[in-house]
């Protein structure tokens, strides 16, 4: 019909992300008010609230499974977070800038983030241990993704490149 079913309202700032949890059950937004929510979808009622040390949370994801979700923003820190409890599992410390998108693997074990430090980093989605940092881009990286296969990593950058990594090593394979 076009009409909405429910308004997922409490942000005190522009929501930058929605999407939904691979079942369909739940959303996760994320906010210039520092903080991403989880939604119910079916009632639109608020499930958990995501706030971390502060600044604008640009992007937020649920893992494969709907276990996790990780977050992206302006503190130079991801999060993995307890889609349940709503606490953090583990920080991605390393990139010295913001960071624009963060992508769980096809297994939903790693984790791919890209930043305006000129690098994408590849990560344990449990732990938070680094696994390898992906260095070539000369401008901001604002988008990484894992293949559906989990075998390679695409980023895309403000330095009119792509490039394709390999996943398992992080080694550059091409740039495009």
């Amino acid at each position: 019909t076009g009409h909405p079913l429910s308004t997922l309202a409490g942000h005190t700032g522009p929501v930058n992300d929605a999407i939904f949890s691979s079942d369909g059950f739940r959303i996760v937004t994320a906010s210039d008010d520092g903080t991403a929510r989880v939604w119910d979808a079916t009632s639109g009622n608020l499930l958990a609230t995501l706030t971390g040390p502060g600044g604008e949370v640009r992007q937020a994801m649920f893992s494969p499974d709907g276990k996790l979700i990780v977050t992206a923003g302006a503190d130079h820190t991801p999060r993995v977070w307890n889609a349940e409890s709503g606490h953090v599992s583990a920080i991605l410390v390393g990139h010295a800038g913001v960071v624009f998108n963060a992508a769980f693997s096809p297994d939903g074990k790693r984790i791919v983030t890209a930043s305006d430090d000129h690098t994408a980093r590849l990560w344990d989605a449990e732990t938070g241990a680094l696994q390898a940092t992906l260095i070539g881009h000369g401008r901001v990286v604002y988008q990484a993704a894992f293949s559906p296969d989990g075998k390679h990593i695409v980023t895309a950058s403000w330095d009119q490149t792509a490039r394709l990594w390999d996943a398992a090593s992080g080694h550059l394979l091409a740039t495009l």
